[in-house]
C-alpha cells in the first residue's frame, strides 16, 4: 500500500513530461519572429531557415501587410521586415511566410495596445488633478461641512 502514492506522484510526473514534448517540439519552428509580443507602429523581424539552402527569396504577410525575405549573408537564412499598423488591435495576429516551390509557414505575434493613463480633456478645464485645485479645495470644504453638520445632528440626539 506504500508504493501507491509513489506511483502516483511518478505517473503525474511522467504525464507532465510527455505533455510537454510536443510544446518543446512546436516551439522549434523553423519560423522566427522577433519580438514575439510588441506594440502598435512596430518593428518586426522575421527569420526562416525553412525554404532550404538554395532559395534566395521569400514573401511574408502580416496583418494584411506583405513583406519580402531575403538572403541577407546567411546561406539558407531568409529574413524580412514589417511594420504593425498603428491601428492593429490587441491580440495574435498570424504571420504567414511562402516561398518557393510551395512552402508555408504560420505563426503568430501579439498585439498590445497600451492603454491611455490620465484624465480626459473635454473642454471644461485642465483634466489633472493637481492642476485643478479649486475644485479638489472646494470638495474638501464640502466633505468638513457635511461632517460638521453629522457630528452636530448626532450631538442633539444625545442631549435629548
Amino acid at each position: 500500500m506504500r508504493y501507491v502514492p509513489a506511483g502516483a506522484g511518478i505517473g503525474l510526473v511522467l504525464c507532465a513530461l510527455a505533455l510537454q514534448g510536443p510544446a518543446a517540439a512546436a516551439d522549434d519552428s523553423e519560423l522566427r519572429i522577433s519580438p514575439k509580443k510588441s506594440a502598435p507602429g512596430s518593428t518586426i523581424t522575421v527569420s526562416t531557415t525553412a525554404c532550404g539552402s538554395d532559395v534566395t527569396y521569400g514573401k511574408g504577410s502580416a496583418g494584411g501587410e506583405e513583406f519580402h525575405l531575403l538572403g541577407e549573408g546567411h546561406k539558407g537564412v531568409l529574413t524580412g521586415h514589417f511594420r504593425i499598423p498603428k491601428d492593429a488591435d490587441s491580440g495574435r495576429h498570424d504571420v504567414i511566410v511562402k516561398c518557393p516551390p510551395s512552402i508555408k509557414i504560420t505563426d503568430t505575434v501579439k498585439v498590445k495596445r497600451s492603454h491611455p493613463s490620465g484624465g480626459v480633456d473635454a473642454g471644461f478645464g485642465p483634466a489633472a488633478i493637481g492642476e485643478n485645485k479649486p475644485t479638489l479645495l472646494g470638495g474638501t470644504v464640502l466633505a468638513i461641512t457635511a461632517g460638521s453638520v453629522l457630528m452636530m445632528r448626532r450631538h442633539r440626539s444625545v442631549r435629548r
